[in-house]
């Protein structure tokens, strides 16, 4: 079945009105472990990226930053230093459960001045036109039912000359797939299972990313949403990679 009338969750074919449903129940399923399940997934590299990530952003005192799909908060909090006083970092997530964890850590942590929390569909950003010098989303875009359409929503609230970060999965090198498809699928369910009784979020994870445009289908999905100066660069082994866009 594959019609405009669906769309995939993980493997499955869903009517695509009710798939931001079956991804909120898997995050919800997720939420409480959802820090250490990435930290035993990636053998803590999840945080290379990251810090990868953040280095490209370039942002600057003052900067206005939106981090969509922010989740626990790992980019918002390093965000909200480097923007400081006079700065604002949004985060925004769609799973009111993940949303909740995020506020609840970050506070936890005293990064409370300068953070805004906002649970927002990507597709349909609650912002004026033009109001962020930089845009993130981490491992979120592959959840999000309509990916043009929450591209087309980024453009329009990110400021003439700002940035757009999309940290995501992608399509590891050939060398490379047979024993990331072992761990991904054999694996990856099982930790779930060990760790927070889920094995069937896990393997959707893992579904997801496979269903995810590999990397030059996701470089020509942003340069059609209006971006300029699109690229992308590929760490461990392609297995995630880092696409920047500009708007002019």
């Amino acid at each position: 079945m594959d019609n405009k009338d669906t769309t995939h969750f993980g493997y499955k074919e869903v009517p695509v009105e009710e798939k931001a449903s079956h991804v909120a129940g898997v995050f919800h399923s997720v939420s409480q472990r959802y820090d250490v399940m990435n930290d035993l997934m990636s053998m803590g590299v999840h945080r290379l990226w990251k810090r990868f990530t953040l280095n490209a952003s370039g942002v600057r005192p003052g900067a206005r930053v939106l981090d969509i799909a922010g989740g626990t908060g790992d980019l918002t909090l390093q965000f909200s230093e480097m923007v400081g006083e006079s700065g604002q970092v949004v985060l925004a997530d769609i799973n009111a459960s993940m949303l909740n964890v995020g506020r609840d850590r970050l506070t936890d942590k005293g990064a409370v001045g300068n953070i805004e929390y906002v649970q927002a569909n990507a597709e349909t950003l609650p912002f004026p036109d033009n109001s962020f010098d930089c845009i993130t989303i981490a491992f979120g875009l592959r959840n999000v039912t309509d990916k043009d359409k929450a591209l087309r929503s980024m453009y329009r609230v990110l400021k003439p000359g700002g940035q757009l970060l999309v940290l995501e999965f992608s399509k590891p090198a050939e060398w490379f797939s047979p024993v990331y498809d072992l761990y991904s699928f054999k694996l990856l369910p099982k930790i779930g299972k060990l760790v927070s009784n889920d094995e069937d979020s896990y393997r959707y994870l893992a579904e997801s990313i496979r269903m995810h445009p590999d990397q030059e289908s996701m470089k020509a999905m942003m340069i059609e949403a209006g971006f300029e100066r699109c690229d992308y660069h590929n760490m461990t082994a392609g297995i995630v990679a880092l696409h920047n866009g500009y708007k002019f």
